[in-house]
């Protein structure tokens, strides 16, 4: 065991015969760390390069072992071996102190407190926690899953599946950075009532963001359960934002790029789950779904849709520039008066309002009423072309990428939000904007 570089938590003193039950290895352990709670002959050295430092955590020796060797034969380095559970959660995080890459843990000894052990490794967030265990059955799966784990080993081990499960973990470390980077700009596109056209514009926009040169962009759809970003951009995933949602505590970029699919467009997203499901918004989840992808993306864009509960967390609170896409007939006039005086009386966020499907002379509300319903000028006006957003509809292809009014004036919203000026090159078009 020497190529391991190994050292040991002795939790419990070694003996030949592994303990007869865990319960009964966890009361074994909590006699022995009375007297001195942590046995450490030396700490881990931080990780450096390709090598982790790993953990192996279980009471069973047999199976403890043949996780040894199965790393020793995928290079592992840098291998710690703990012979049994801690005897209590709470002393978790003085293990943690080594600062762990990888920690894998022995689930049959006693599943149930091992993924309570999970849990308590997860929250932690730098480690990278597997289970194995030699039953693979779907339930079992699925509650190690909830409880955090990111890797599940069958025991017996492939030398070839450990060597993967340690190349994401390698992935997945924390990457020490060497320069700050600043936070992507958090554009959140509202409407001020269901059908005004929010979503059509918060895609064109994310497209047309993404289709400028070094401009990584996202796009998240927050309008749940029943946004229809995805199906405006003509795509399907097998993820969606009620997935990072509901993955909240452990999301980070490596995850995060994982849930996403590409648009031929080149900008990334995240839409609504495919088929109903109820969803209260907490600000918590959400708070962490874009603090992660706005350090990953240039510019981060949400569709908000026309939904009230989103106001009271951090899509409305940390926005950059909110856009309130209304028309200028009564109803919309009217909510969107309401909506200023209650969300924007104040200095922050920034409000740019967007009167969608404008015709000058066609309104019956006169451009001086318009202003004095909305409180101020609007910003912006996307003229109406019902043939073009009927064609994006049944086509499923972004107006942005054809020429047309919208398309002109969208791009134009798009030039403003990045300070690009005079004409642009697109990544598959060129256009004069």
């Amino acid at each position: 065991m020497s190529s391991l570089q190994q050292t040991r938590y002795e939790f419990t003193a070694r003996s030949n015969d592994a303990p007869q039950s865990a319960s009964a290895a966890r009361s074994t352990n909590k006699v022995a760390t009375n007297a001195s709670p942590y046995l450490i002959n030396s700490h881990a050295e931080p990780s450096e390069g390709n090598s982790l430092v790993i953990a192996v955590i279980g009471p069973d020796e047999e199976r403890r072992s043949a996780a040894l060797k199965a790393l020793a034969f995928c290079g592992g380095s840098g291998v710690r071996e703990v012979t049994g559970y801690p005897p209590s959660l709470n002393d978790v995080p003085k293990m943690l102190e080594e600062k762990y890459d990888a920690v894998l843990v022995d689930l049959d000894s006693d599943p149930d407190y091992a993924l309570e052990l999970v849990k308590s490794i997860g929250a932690n967030e730098r480690a990278t926690v597997m289970v194995y265990s030699n039953s693979a059955n779907p339930e079992l799966l699925v509650r190690c899953m909830q409880a955090g784990a990111r890797e599940f080993l069958k025991y017996p081990f492939s030398v070839d599946e450990m060597t993967g499960a340690m190349t994401r973990a390698t992935a997945r470390r924390p990457k020490v950075v060497s320069e700050v980077k600043h936070a992507g700009k958090l554009l959140a596109v509202m409407g001020a009532k269901g059908g005004s056209g929010a979503t059509m514009l918060a895609c064109n926009l994310a497209v047309a963001l993404a289709q400028q040169p070094d401009q990584n962009t996202v796009l998240i759809d927050l309008d749940l359960p029943l946004g229809d970003a995805a199906l405006n951009l003509g795509v399907s995933a097998e993820f969606s934002t009620l997935d990072a949602l509901e993955a909240a505590d452990r999301l980070d970029g490596q995850f995060l790029s994982k849930l996403l699919v590409q648009h031929s467009s080149g900008v990334s997203l995240l839409g609504a789950p495919g088929t109903f499901v109820p969803y209260h918004a907490e600000d918590g989840p959400i708070e962490r779904l874009i603090e992660v992808a706005r350090q990953e993306f240039d510019n981060v864009v949400l569709d908000m849709g026309s939904k009230l509960d989103l106001m009271n967390t951090t899509a409305y609170r940390e926005a950059d520039t909110v856009y309130l896409v209304t028309q200028a007939g009564i109803p919309e006039l009217r909510n969107s008066n309401r909506l200023i005086n209650q969300f924007f009386s104040g200095p922050t966020p920034k409000l740019e309002i967007v009167i969608n499907r404008y015709e000058s002379r066609m309104l019956g509300v006169s451009e001086e009423h318009i202003t004095k319903a909305l409180t101020r000028q609007a910003q912006w006006k996307i003229p109406n072309d019902y043939a073009s957003v009927r064609k994006m509809q049944i086509e499923a292809t972004p107006l942005v990428l054809e020429d047309s009014p919208i398309a002109r004036q969208v791009r134009k919203i798009a030039r403003e939000i990045t300070g690009v000026e005079g004409t642009v090159a697109a990544k598959k078009n060129f256009w004069l904007f």
